[in-house]
Parts: C-alpha cells; sequence; structure tokens
C-alpha cells in the first residue's frame, strides 16, 4: 500500500482532534461571554461548563485515548512494511466509527449507543494490532 493511503485515515483522525478543540473552544468562549461560566468558576479546571460545552470537552478528551494506540499502530505498520489493504479498511472503519462516537457524544449522547460505537472501534483496533502482530511473528518464522 501506497504511503498516503496508509496515512490518510490517520490524517481524517487528527482533523477530528483539532476539529473537536476548536468547537470546544469556541463553545468555552461563548459561554464565557455570554456570563454563563465564570473565569474564577473554571480557574482550577473544575467542570462548570454546561452540559453541551462539556460533552464537546469530553469527546475531544476522549481523542487521547484509544486513538493512541491508532497512532502507534500505523507508524509501526508502516516502518515494519506490513500495512495492506486489509489494514488500510480496517483503519478507515476504525476511523469512521471514531466519528460517529465523537457526533453521538456532542449531540444526543445517548450513552448505551456511544458505548455500543466505542466497542466497535476498540474491537476493530484490537483486531488490528492481532493481525500485526501475527504478521510479525509469523514472518520471524519464515511462514
Amino acid at each position: 500500500m501506497s504511503i498516503p493511503a496508509i496515512l490518510a485515515p490517520v490524517f481524517v483522525q487528527v482533523a477530528l482532534t483539532f476539529f473537536l478543540m476548536f468547537w470546544m473552544g469556541r463553545s468555552r468562549i461563548a459561554r464565557i461571554r455570554e456570563g454563563e461560566v465564570r473565569i474564577k468558576d473554571i480557574a482550577l479546571g473544575e467542570r462548570n461548563w454546561p452540559k453541551q460545552t462539556q460533552q464537546i470537552a469530553n469527546a475531544f478528551g476522549n481523542q487521547f485515548e484509544m486513538p493512541v494506540l491508532f497512532y502507534a499502530l500505523v507508524i509501526l505498520a508502516l516502518i515494519t512494511r506490513k500495512a495492506d489493504l486489509a489494514f488500510v479498511v480496517m483503519a478507515w472503519t476504525y476511523v469512521a466509527a471514531r466519528v460517529v462516537h465523537a457526533y453521538i457524544y456532542t449531540t444526543s449522547n445517548r450513552v448505551t449507543r456511544r458505548f455500543q460505537v466505542f466497542l466497535i472501534s476498540a474491537l476493530i483496533l484490537l483486531l488490528m494490532w492481532v493481525l500485526f502482530a501475527a504478521r510479525i511473528f509469523f514472518a520471524e518464522v519464515g511462514v
């Protein structure tokens, strides 16, 4: 697979993270300007934000949890040249699930639905890691 094909899902995941960051910042600034939140109420990092603003912040923070394993895996797959079409398809599926997860988190925030999508993304990422590890170990054996 080409490097652009392998990295395209990473770029989308990074774009999602920056989108949520800017949306969070805009929402927070708006709440402060409207007087809904006072600076002293958030000065120590306390979660005194309105529900929607906190949901956006939570979705943003979530991009630094499981996706870190995705980033590491893509880097390792590139270095070891173990990223094939199946890897890229799974990467796109993982990122699509992350986008849906963030959408649910920042809108309806239906926890059951959000968890289902999270679980799908986690299982895809787990499968990607298992297949990658198998390719690494079986390549060493010469199978």
